[in-house]
């Protein structure tokens, strides 16, 4: 039986750590940011946070760095070994639990952050539902693999599904409609240059940056469906 298609047992019995024994911290800084502008653009002023499926937890550290000094942050995971690199980025305003799932998660919070974790999930129609009563307002950050160009190259999403574990492929469209179809009240999506901004070490997507980058600027939506490289940031409630 494919554990991966089928389970969470990856997360907690270590073969998910085996493949990414950073958790993706290399990323932490990039994403927090993008979080933060959102919230910048939104004009809130959270004094509660939380993070549902927060990894080693930098995502949260650098979100803290750039809100109030006073506001609370929670970081919440399934995984013993995500939550084991949590430890050392905890402090007086900021903790991380282990957590069987969402009924697990207290609140409600001002705002909940789920950072390119619904891709992951089983039943992530399911997970959306637990998720939105957990906060006032949420946001989401997913990556969308689904482009022609992946489709193209015939592995490209198997080589998503085997090197992270992404069980669903999302377009800007469908992702909004699975928030829409669990009750969310979208406020406002923006795209995110994913491709764009992390470090790679693969040629194909460093020979990809000029193009997606000069596609984007001419039109974002053809752009991102063609070419992919690119994540959406959305503002719900």
């Amino acid at each position: 039986m494919n554990v991966l298609a089928t389970s969470a047992l990856i997360y907690k019995n270590g073969t998910y750590f085996e493949k990414n024994p950073l958790w993706h911290a290399e990323h932490s800084a990039w994403k927090a940011a993008q979080i933060v502008k959102m919230i910048r653009r939104a004009k809130l002023t959270p004094k509660t946070i939380c993070e549902v499926g927060c990894g080693a937890g930098g995502v949260l550290r650098h979100i803290q760095a750039n809100v109030d000094s006073e506001c609370h942050l929670q970081g919440f995971d399934i995984s013993p070994y995500a939550i084991n690199l949590c430890g050392p980025r905890a402090n007086e305003r900021l903790r991380f639990t282990l957590i069987e799932g969402e009924d697990d998660i207290p609140g409600p919070f001002d705002l909940l952050v789920s950072i390119d974790v619904v891709e992951h999930v089983e039943d992530y129609i399911g997970h959306l539902r637990r998720l939105r009563p957990k906060a006032l307002f949420k946001i989401f950050h997913v990556p969308l693999d689904l482009s022609v160009q992946s489709v193209l190259r015939g592995k490209g999403l198997t080589n998503r599904r085997d090197s992270h574990a992404h069980l669903h492929y999302f377009t800007k469209e469908t992702a909004i409609r699975a928030l829409q179809d669990t009750a969310y009240e979208v406020l406002d999506a923006v795209y995110t240059a994913d491709a764009l901004n992390s470090p790679t070490d693969l040629l194909g997507r460093r020979l990809l940056k000029l193009p997606r980058k000069v596609a984007f600027a001419l039109n974002h939506d053809l752009a991102v469906h063609l070419l992919g490289g690119y994540r959406l940031l959305v503002l719900a409630r």
